[in-house]
């Protein structure tokens, strides 16, 4: 059963914001994440509730890593029919960035099918397809092949001209941008992959940064922009089933941004 998710506004930072009107402080221009409660927070995440900073993203480090069930390349293929299950149509999966239902039984690399987009490239660190960040299921989802080659290795960030078929996702020459509403879910699984590969399991340390055109290095920009959409696409029900099935039947870890998006913010 999928966790159940209270928002409440965070009132020491309204109660913040109030104070500093008086003091004719700059004005704030988007809403902070609401504040969540999840059935998790007393066992999963019972270590990294009110952390922040550096501190909350060694915790969940620690918790996201542990006890991890890895699949293979392979794998991926059946698990995501699985875990991208189209909602209204379990013979279909919903494709990232198109927002296209698609023929479980069209995977493959033919115009047409779909395939395996790691949304954190894998060039971005030089990870390819191992058995780790190459085959994590957090930012491995299923995406039309023509798209996904138009994407590339592209870093992300606003503007550009609209992709042929991609669902109101943009690109230009040096980065990319999903669809509206896949933008939110493209940032947590960016953070994430920041969060669980840190450079102390023999992969390179994933890091956000402020550019465009990190190439092989392990950076993935913009970083303000993937915040923004943080805040701009919340959590879906879709991505939030997402998260669990992968936490039930794959890996057995989570996606910490997904039941707590405020803690985009509270670490970066």
């Amino acid at each position: 059963m999928l966790a159940t998710r209270i928002r409440n506004w965070k009132s020491v930072a309204l109660t913040t914001a109030a104070v500093l009107v008086g003091l004719a402080a700059p004005v704030v221009t988007t809403t902070p994440a609401a504040a969540t409660t999840t059935a998790y927070d007393s066992t999963y995440y019972k270590n990294a509730v009110g952390q922040t900073g550096t501190t909350l993203k060694s915790s969940l480090h620690t918790i996201i890593s542990a006890n991890v069930s890895k699949i293979s390349y392979s794998a991926v293929w059946d698990a995501l029919k699985v875990t991208d299950q189209d909602p209204n149509n379990s013979s279909n999966v919903i494709l990232l960035y198109s927002g296209v239902s698609r023929s479980k039984s069209l995977n493959g690399g033919d115009v047409g099918d779909w395939n395996r987009e790691h949304v954190w490239a894998k060039s971005h660190g030089d990870f390819g397809e191992v058995t780790g960040p190459g085959t994590d299921l957090h930012h491995l989802r299923p995406a039309d092949v023509q798209v996904n080659s138009i994407r590339g290795n592209l870093d992300f960030d606003n503007g550009g001209s609209a992709v042929t078929n991609g669902g109101g996702s943009t690109v230009d020459s040096d980065s990319f941008a999903p669809r509206t509403a896949d933008r939110g879910d493209v940032a947590r699984m960016i953070l994430y992959m920041a969060v669980r590969y840190d450079g102390g399991d023999g992969f390179a340390d994933l890091e956000p940064n402020e550019k465009v055109g990190n190439g092989s290095n392990p950076y993935m920009g913009k970083l303000s922009v993937l915040k923004a959409w943080n805040e701009a696409d919340p959590p879906s029900a879709f991505e939030e089933k997402r998260n669990q099935v992968i936490y039930d039947t794959y890996q057995h870890n989570r996606n910490p941004f997904i039941d707590h998006p405020e803690w985009v913010e509270a670490i970066w």
